[in-house]
Order: structure tokens, then sequence, then C-alpha cells
């Protein structure tokens, strides 16, 4: 199945035709720490990242959305300046996933929130 997958799917990663493409097309210009690859073009003006498992825009770190959108020219490590102590790492989105934030009340953590607090009077019609 994995030799199909790769043929057909395009939302779980690369297909044979976008590695085919990228080594033909493409140099590769770095990696970063969760896998993904970039490129850029032969000729420099198109800049492109093939993701280590699904397709998800914010997997990008950063440091690479700087360089894949053209903000800077040179390779991440070397444009932009080492990162903060108090710096946390970047993370994918994580809506509709296991991780996603849950506040008390939602649907997904009961549906029960703390009673409103003394301040508030419901309205009722004269």
């Amino acid at each position: 199945m994995g030799l199909l997958k790769k043929i057909f799917t395009w939302w779980d990663g690369a297909t044979i035709g976008t590695t085919l493409f990228n080594w033909r097309n493409g140099v590769r210009v770095g990696a970063d720490s969760q896998g993904n690859v970039y490129f850029h073009s032969k000729k420099g003006d198109k800049r492109w990242v093939m993701y280590n498992g699904a397709n998800d825009a914010s997997r990008i770190p950063p440091e690479w959305y700087s360089w894949i959108h053209h903000q800077i020219d040179g390779h991440p490590d070397e444009a932009l300046p080492p990162p903060r102590k108090f710096q946390a790492p970047a993370t994918a989105n994580l809506t509709g996933t296991a991780g996603a934030y849950r506040p008390s009340g939602s649907l997904e953590r009961g549906g029960r929130r703390q009673a409103a607090s003394g301040d508030y009077q419901a309205w009722t019609p004269e």
C-alpha cells in the first residue's frame, strides 16, 4: 500500500511526482527540527517545502517561514540571531486533535462549567 499511497495521495506527505519534481527542478537548502525539507528553484526565485508527514502549513517553524516567504535571503541559521532563552519551540496547530485546548464548559470536557458569580441577574419580562 505504501507505493500506491505515494502515487495517489497528496494530503499525507509528498507524492512520487512531487519527489521527482524536487529532484529535477530544485536545490535542497536545508531541513528543520521536524524533518521538513526546504528547496528553492535552480533559478532561485521559488521556494517550497516537503513536509515530513501531513501537509500542514502550521508545521513550518517561524525561522523557515520567514525564509520561504522571502522575508530573509540567507539560510535561517545564518541570517537570523540565535533564539532567546525565553522562546518556546514552535508547535503545529493542534485544532482538531487530542492536544487541542478545551476550556472548562466545552462539550468535549463534559459541558459543565463553573457556576456564574453572584453579580449576574437574569432578566425577566414584566
